[in-house]
């Protein structure tokens, strides 16, 4: 390792290893602990620490201590992609928490893209309200519409199991979508993530089409900024 390479830094490095040998959740040795650990200042210890805050890898909780917290899940924008299949192609086991499903009336987004030039109060969704989970860590909150023509979707798994697998199975592949993406905070979201209010949100609200061209699913996604990101690709315009 370069000697010029700044000794928070090289300490950082082999903290980060640290970091990605342990599980999600695993407590994290003290300031004091590793300064005593590399013969270090507690403010050498601190500005290493600081970057594994920063990437969301170490998470401080007042009065408890510092704990491990799993990297990022990363979807690169422009590819329709489940939350299930992501989960499980990156090596996580995804799960879901049912908070509410059923038909009910279409709010006005929901109708607008479900049911284009229909007035939203003679619209009925299937909706189903779940907490993303990824190795057992709340990610996102998903508020997910479909046409009230398939409420076969309300006997599927809908705890460990894919929609856009069941929506195969209904004969109806998810295959064209468009999304937009805002940023908020937790809110009143926060109690099913485990965050605070004030934690930011990363919310990725998307309409997907199925084979034939016509509407399939409306769907808002709150995910907590520090476990999810997006991956842009783009080229430069001269």
């Amino acid at each position: 390792m370069p000697t010029s390479q700044p000794l928070y830094e090289r300490i950082e490095k082999r903290l980060r290893a640290r970091a990605d040998a342990a599980a999600d959740g695993d407590p994290f040795p003290s300031e004091q602990r590793l300064a005593r650990e590399f013969g270090v200042a507690r403010m050498t210890v601190r500005q290493a620490l600081a970057r594994l805050e920063r990437d969301g890898r170490l998470e401080r909780v007042p009065g408890r201590g510092t704990f491990v917290r799993a990297p990022a899940a990363v979807r690169p924008v422009g590819t329709l992609l489940s939350f299930h299949d992501q989960m499980v192609a990156a090596g996580r086991t995804p799960r879901s928490r049912l908070v509410d499903a059923g038909l009910r009336p279409a709010t006005a987004d929901e109708a607008a893209a479900l049911s284009p030039g229909v007035p939203a109060g003679d619209v009925t969704v299937v909706g189903i309200t779940r907490v993303r989970l990824a190795d057992d860590v709340p990610v996102a909150v998903e508020r997910a519409a479909f046409p009230a023509t398939l409420g076969a979707l309300l006997d599927a798994d809908l705890e460990s199991g894919s929609l856009h697998s069941a929506l195969r199975r209904l004969g109806l592949r998810p295959t064209l979508g468009s999304s937009v993406l805002s940023a908020r905070t937790a809110g009143d979201d926060a109690a099913a993530l485990g965050v605070e209010p004030a934690t930011p949100m990363l919310v990725e609200t998307r309409t997907i089409l199925d084979q034939h061209g016509t509407p399939l699913e409306y769907t808002a996604s709150s995910y907590v900024a520090e476990r999810y990101a997006l991956k842009v690709d783009f080229t430069v315009a001269t």
